[in-house]
């Protein structure tokens, strides 16, 4: 399996990148496999949040190369590219839009396509050891996977501008300094704080999460009066659900609110 999936405690579960996978990359039978997985876990309601991981000292090297020369060699590679981001892309939207919490466990080298996955989380916990680079340069290419929306969002404009045109790797604790991951944290420890993460954030209101994460993704391309009336919007539509009641409830009562229960 390049791919497999635990299910955990409080609806977490772990989504971990095979040792082969994570090294040589995404080629489209394990990008479909990991596309699959994911829309099961999305599709899935007893699940609040997933944590995806790597295995070794990779969370994931991006696309496979050789799968890239031998495209090259046959002809097909605009065909091989062109069918990798039509999976990874609308996956990520996916995730961006989810109710369900996110959060990429960074346990090594993140690249390409990766590292798109691992800022396309909701929260990002990372070893100090990680190496975070685009790599696109490198080849050739141009970005993908997200990064050019999602980096700037983090780090600034022209930090990730830099990022790209220097070629640069960021360790990890470079880039929790620019903002590009959330937390450092010992090896031994990173999937037991990822989890924590995942089950704290995902144990929220549905509502909560889905609206919140879509408003702030909105708040940087939208005018204030857009904003406020997507706000509204999205306040009054959660103040219809039954976790509202129970959030109200629990205020008026001193006590902890259990979301997600009738």
């Amino acid at each position: 399996m390049t791919i497999t999936v635990e299910h955990l405690r409080k609806g977490v579960a772990l989504v971990t990148l095979s040792s082969e996978t994570s090294k040589t990359g995404l080629n489209m039978e394990s990008m479909k496999n990991l596309s699959d997985k994911i829309n099961e876990l999305l599709d899935d309601s007893s699940v609040r949040s997933v944590v995806i991981t790597g295995t070794g000292k990779f969370f994931c090297s991006g696309a496979d190369i050789d799968s890239f020369a031998s495209a090259l060699d046959d002809g097909s590679i605009s065909d091989l590219i062109g069918g990798l981001t039509s999976i990874l892309h609308p996956m990520e939207l996916k995730i961006r839009a989810s109710e369900k919490i996110f959060v990429a466990a960074i346990n090594g080298a993140a690249a390409g396509g990766g590292l798109g996955i691992a800022l396309c989380a909701d929260y990002r916990v990372c070893v100090p050891e990680a190496k975070l680079a685009a790599a696109f340069f490198s080849l050739g290419l141009s970005p993908d996977g997200g990064n050019t929306w999602l980096l700037p969002r983090l780090v600034g404009t022209q930090r990730a501008k830099i990022f790209f045109f220097e070629n640069e790797v960021w360790s990890g604790d470079k880039a929790l300094e620019y903002g590009a991951v959330d937390e450092i944290i010992e090896s031994e420890r990173l999937i037991q704080r990822a989890v924590e993460v995942a089950e704290k954030w995902g144990g929220w209101a549905e509502a909560s999460r889905r609206s919140t994460k879509q408003l702030i993704d909105a708040s940087t391309s939208t005018f204030m009066e857009t904003q406020l009336e997507f706000e509204k919007l999205l306040i009054t539509n959660s103040s219809l659900t039954p976790d509202f009641k129970e959030g109200v409830s629990s205020f008026l009562d001193k006590r902890s609110p259990k979301f997600g229960e009738e």
